[in-house]
């Protein structure tokens, strides 16, 4: 994650006309794997603004945007998966042109040194691997997605030594 391309764009996100400059509460909900850089973010805003109140509400993306269908205020909302800007967007709750790419994910890798890693088919090396849930959690997918094209997925699963994730931050503890 690219802290300074975020910071200036959530920067000029909470600069714009749409937050004046009088005290106010700004509510942003954001993907759960952002939250350490959100929160810092947060910070140095506040320090920069001190009348100014960002209320961060951090969960997956596909639980912010069903908060926010069921009316949930976000003034800012963040996903890790364009496919919930989509729906906000279907639904009448998202501007057209309202839309920027903030950052991108990778695909890491975290753990002991105990077991050599140099490929994607060391990983069958392991006895367990946690990762997001690919139902709910994009960074799940984006990892079932590697693991297949390496023909992996299907081993891992098979030998029950996918742990699944409620999100990115969970799969990080498992870990």
């Amino acid at each position: 994650m690219r802290k300074p391309v975020i910071s200036l764009l959530l920067a000029a996100l909470l600069l714009s006309p749409l937050f004046p400059a009088a005290a106010a509460e700004i509510r942003i909900s954001a993907a759960a794997s952002l939250t350490n850089v959100v929160k810092a973010l947060v910070a140095d805003y506040q320090q920069e603004h001190p009348a100014s109140r960002p209320l961060p509400n951090f969960a997956a993306s596909g639980a912010l945007a069903k908060q926010i269908v069921a009316g949930a205020p976000a003034d800012i909302y963040v996903a890790a998966d364009p496919n919930w800007l989509d729906y906000l967007q279907q639904q009448g709750l998202l501007a057209a042109d309202s839309r920027k790419t903030l950052a991108q994910n990778s695909l890491v890798l975290v753990g002991t040194t105990e077991v050599e890693i140099a490929s994607l088919a060391d990983l069958l090396k392991l006895q367990r691997l946690a990762l997001g849930s690919p139902r709910s959690v994009p960074a799940g997918r984006y990892a079932e997605q590697a693991l297949s094209a390496a023909g992996l997925y299907p081993q891992l699963l098979a030998g029950n030594r996918l742990i699944m994730a409620k999100d990115v931050r969970q799969a990080l503890l498992y870990a």
